[in-house]
């Protein structure tokens, strides 16, 4: 029986929603919650961290990987601020989590106490639901509205508890169900069922129509996607359209899968480039993919969007249709219209062809045996040791772009990261979330040494909990992709961000509890990563030390990136002729391994040449 109001917020998740985590950092402005939850031990468990940041990116992980609910706690004043870099990954994201902050003692709000900061307008912004907890009687009412804000819009929700009123008694007559006189405690239920709305009648007819009438029909899908890999794939397949997949899509459908061409974007792949460029008809399944440029030309194809919030679609690409509704059972709906589009075939088999010879370059540039290593080579060996039951979680660098290339999600996989805050240091704590969510599965964080250095301290949480987790590092000693965004981007050297780095993260690593591996060379991968994965009582780091001059190239280089590169090297780019030297080296690679004359250019002059 609950006992304080701290009591009724932790029964009340525990009991009604099904909370069995709790990702937080003590504080005294929350040592209410901390009794309350120390009393449960047995039906929640408190996974303490280093840093607030890393109790939101874990909660955000938690609710992306399991579809569910993740909860984050943070005491007043700058235990909350260190909360938001996470929660605006969620926001963004559309992952629902619930963040409880502490507050000042209710009656000195406002009078400029001790770590009093105004929580209700710092948390507006990045939550879907914000409100302070003002009564005992007031608690579980709160919770409730919370939680179904945080699953139904599908966002962050926000409850700032003050410290003295976590301790007030429960109201007299209290129960968690039914009715408590006239106090607004137990009026409410946890009854809550996830909406799975289908765009109209009208609409989905028009969409076939539109599909029906292309031949050459591509499909974009992001996360919105997910859990609808069946049904994109009998779509995909009765239109004869090739599945192209923006960042936080990567997981929808199976590298293997032959109408899968990759990634699209600076991160992407070049069969997905040229089948967006080259489709008549575009399908848009759950993603919001931000950048323009990569979608086909404005008039020059036709496009249908699903998409769950009805406010997106439209947003990047002009859509002749919109479906708004839940990607997989609009589809269901849609594929009952759809005709098979025989039409389409050859330019199918044209962009499988297409992937193979991409295959093939990808596959060349990972068997470089030099050293230093190159990063393409850390990815391919890494795919090689994954399981079958693999989570990934991928972080912000130059190590995205290998994470996209050449980890291949197979069935049973599940991966994601920071899609549209693209916030360095979320790889490693989303890992620990979706450890923590499926213990009986292995979660692998592929980062880059300036992301993990950011919130290194979560090794001692992953060793604490014993978390099985394996942690890769691409280790160069840049800031990478801020490295080559200032060569290509504005034409500038680089400039600020080379990095001074321990020794050995490795052997930080093992001075924390968990394994760590040091390598520098192509053979020592194999054995590093064949005992990160079979360790079972702790994390692994295994710290690759990589070229620092290999380049994220995009499949295609745009001419103004190229005149950049050209400017950056005039200008005092430092190791100017071997930066010039790899990237030449790999577009040869790529001639050799396509033939002379299949690699395009730079964009712009592909383009010029198609319109002579």
């Amino acid at each position: 029986m609950a006992q304080t109001a701290a009591d009724i917020l932790i029964e009340t998740l525990v009991e009604d929603w099904g909370v069995r985590h709790i990702f937080s950092l003590p504080g005294d402005g929350i040592n209410g919650i901390y009794e309350a939850l120390r009393k449960r031990q047995d039906r929640v468990q408190l996974i303490q961290v280093r840093h607030e940041e890393a109790a939101a990116f874990a909660a955000c992980a938690y609710a992306k990987f399991t579809g569910g609910l993740g909860v984050c706690l943070a005491t007043s004043g700058p235990g909350a601020i260190h909360l938001l870099n996470g929660l605006y990954d969620a926001k963004l994201d559309g992952a629902s989590v619930l963040a409880i902050t502490g507050q000042t003692y209710h009656d000195l709000i406002g009078t400029f106490y001790q770590q009093e900061v105004d929580l209700h307008n710092l948390f507006a912004d990045v939550s879907v639901y914000n409100h302070e907890v003002r009564s005992a009687a007031h608690v579980d009412v709160l919770v409730h509205e919370a939680v179904k804000a945080a699953l139904s819009r599908r966002g962050v929700s926000h409850i700032s508890f003050p410290n003295d009123l976590q301790e007030e008694p429960a109201p007299q007559g209290y129960v968690r169900r039914g009715l408590a006189g006239k106090k607004p405690t137990g009026h409410v239920s946890a009854t809550w069922t996830r909406p799975v709305p289908v765009a109209p009648v009208e609409a989905l007819d028009a969409a076939a129509e539109v599909l029906d009438a292309g031949e050459r029909v591509a499909m974009l899908v992001g996360s919105g996607a997910l859990g609808a890999t069946a049904e994109v794939i009998q779509a995909s397949e009765r239109l004869s359209a090739p599945i192209v997949h923006a960042y936080l899509g990567k997981g929808v459908v199976p590298a293997a899968h032959p109408n899968h061409m990759g990634g699209v974007g600076l991160l992407g792949d070049l069969p997905g480039q040229l089948a967006l460029e080259q489709c008549d008809t575009l399908l848009i399944v759950g993603s919001s993919f931000p950048y323009m440029n990569y979608y086909p030309e404005p008039g020059k194809a036709r496009a249908v969007q699903i998409d769950i919030d009805p406010t997106r679609i439209g947003l990047r690409y002009p859509v002749e249709v919109g479906l708004p509704g839940d990607s997989r059972a609009t589809l269901v709906h849609l594929l009952e219209r759809l005709q098979p589009n025989t039409a389409g075939a050859e330019w199918l088999a044209q962009l499988q062809r297409e992937k193979a010879d991409w295959r093939k370059v990808l596959e060349k540039k990972a068997e470089d045996d030099k050293v230093p290593l190159k990063p393409q080579r850390v990815a391919w060996e890494l795919n090689r040791h994954l399981p079958d039951n693999a989570i990934l979680c991928g972080d912000s660098g130059t190590n995205t772009t290998w994470f996209s290339r050449y980890l291949d999600v197979r069935p049973g996989m599940l991966a994601s990261g920071s899609g549209n805050l693209a916030t360095m240091a979320s790889g490693f704590p989303y890992a620990i979330g979706a450890q923590v969510a499926f213990p009986e599965r292995r979660a692998v964080a592929f980062v880059g040494d300036g992301a993990f250095t950011m919130l290194m301290g979560e090794m001692l949480t992953a060793v604490k909990y014993e978390l099985p987790l394996v942690v890769v590092m691409i280790r160069n000693d840049y800031f990478g992709q801020i490295r080559w965004e200032q060569m290509a981007f504005v034409g500038n050297p680089e400039f600020g961000v080379a990095l001074h780095n321990p020794r050995s993260f490795a052997d930080w690593a093992t001075n924390c509890g968990g394994q760590g591996f040091h390598v520098t060379r192509p053979e020592e991968l194999e054995p590093a990563f064949r005992a990160a994965f079979q360790k079972t009582d702790g994390p692994t780091l295994v710290e690759c030390v990589v070229d620092p001059d290999e380049a994220p190239l995009p499949p295609k280089i745009p001419a103004e990136h190229a005149l950049n590169f050209m400017k950056a090297m005039a200008r005092g780019q430092p190791n100017p002729v071997r930066i010039g030297l790899t990237m030449f080296r790999d577009k040869v690679d790529e001639l050799l391994v396509q033939g002379i004359g299949k690699i395009p250019g730079p964009q712009g002059a592909e383009q010029e040449k198609g319109e002579q």
